[in-house]
């Protein structure tokens, strides 16, 4: 049976009962008991028109168990003449259902599971393995979030900019258990641009394709991190790269800039380079600066730190990490609160041959680290200096 035909007329099939005035919660319930029975009929019995009987049969378990609820028996008005089996209407209620499942109630989390779930066609069962939480964990956050959208209109205008905020979520989460989420986030993101025209849509499915074309080098066989200036560009995908730089000049091209074409401008110069030291660092400080513009992010502005090291030299980047540093909360003397903040300071140290101030902030760094591969990474980094000729 393909799986991922079926996950591709999840959203559809669920907007079809929401417009025919199913309850979301219900509806989505439904819907999964219909992909249910799909597993089990499908293999020997596979249907003329896919969504059609998904429709049907979500419909009638909506029914059933909408008439077993004595307490909804208000609601049987909705729905008591079952509409004849046929062709379903083409009307495409996908990017409702974006909007729905990113509105802004739900926290974070719930947003992207909710995503996962009613959009991408996941089980709870492979959505919590992604996350690495117990599937009764995932389950209760999946029902917390359904009852909290159930009460929106189905036809309110959403915002774009939350449902890509949430779809970058699930990019960053990469992968874990049986679900490619890095994968997951692109494939929904172009499902996205096909059902709403919009340049930071498209900006955002660019940027997914260059930084997932060089997934295969991020990582040693050991697992260790390789940082973008080691990485072997021969085993970049340069068919990704030539995809997500043809979607990114178009959208560029509108000139309607946000901070997704931006990153996606920093991200094609990185794959356009032969090589590190090839790399146009000034233009990616100038895209930098677009970026700051649209965001006055402080991760922004301390990546911006790290390009216009490498272009103007240490001491500049320096410069501009300490404008940085004016500008940002007070740290009490517990270190930068900004994540990363000691990993470029002793990147851009080491650079200007402050070699014991790298080490320290190395290993500050190292202790800061939100995962083991680049905690690893940032330890050796100070034991390298430490260890070194000339170490102090």
């Amino acid at each position: 049976m393909d799986e991922a035909l079926i996950r591709s007329l999840t959203p559809g099939v669920l907007g079809v009962l929401v417009r025919r005035g199913a309850d979301f919660a219900a509806a989505e319930d439904a819907v999964q008991d219909a992909l249910i029975e799909a597993v089990r009929v499908w293999p020997t019995d596979p249907p003329r028109d896919a969504k059609g009987w998904l429709v049907t049969v979500a419909w009638r378990k909506f029914l059933d168990a909408t008439r077993a609820d004595a307490a909804r028996r208000r609601r049987e008005d909705l729905v008591e003449e079952e509409p004849a089996p046929g062709p379903v209407a083409s009307a495409d209620d996908t990017l409702q259902l974006y909007f729905l499942c990113a509105h802004p109630s739900l926290t974070p989390s719930s947003a992207v599971a909710l995503t996962l779930r009613a959009v991408g066609g996941l089980t709870t069962r492979q959505i919590a393995q992604a996350y690495l939480v117990p599937e009764a964990t995932m389950a209760q956050r999946i029902s917390r979030a359904k009852r909290t959208v159930s009460g929106v209109r189905f036809d309110q205008p959403g915002d774009v900019a939350t449902v890509l905020r949430v779809l970058y979520l699930v990019f960053n989460e990469g992968y874990s258990g049986d679900v490619d989420l890095a994968a997951e986030a692109i494939r929904l993101t172009r499902q996205l641009a096909a059902a709403i025209d919009h340049p930071e849509v498209a900006g955002l499915l660019a940027l997914m394709l260059l930084h997932h074309a060089r997934r295969a080098t991020r990582t040693a066989p050991d697992g260790s991190l390789v940082p973008l200036a080691e990485q072997d560009r021969g085993r970049w995908d340069t068919k990704a790269i030539a995809e997500g730089v043809e979607i990114l000049q178009a959208a560029l091209a509108r000139d309607r800039l946000g901070e997704f074409q931006a990153q996606a401008a920093i991200a094609a110069l990185h794959a356009d380079a032969p090589t590190a030291e090839e790399t146009d660092w000034v233009q990616i400080v100038e895209w930098y600066d677009e970026l700051a513009a649209l965001t006055d992010s402080p991760v922004v502005r301390l990546n911006r730190a790290v390009a216009v090291g490498e272009a103007d030299g240490p001491r500049a980047g320096l410069a501009a990490l300490a404008e940085l540093d004016a500008s940002s909360p007070s740290s009490s003397g517990r270190g930068h609160p900004l994540p990363r903040h000691a990993a470029v300071a002793a990147y851009l140290h080491e650079r200007d041959g402050d070699l014991a101030t790298a080490a320290r902030l190395y290993t500050e760094a190292a202790h800061k680290a939100s995962n083991l591969a680049e905690r690893d990474y940032l330890t050796r980094q100070a034991a390298r200096l430490n260890t070194g000729p000339g170490s102090f």
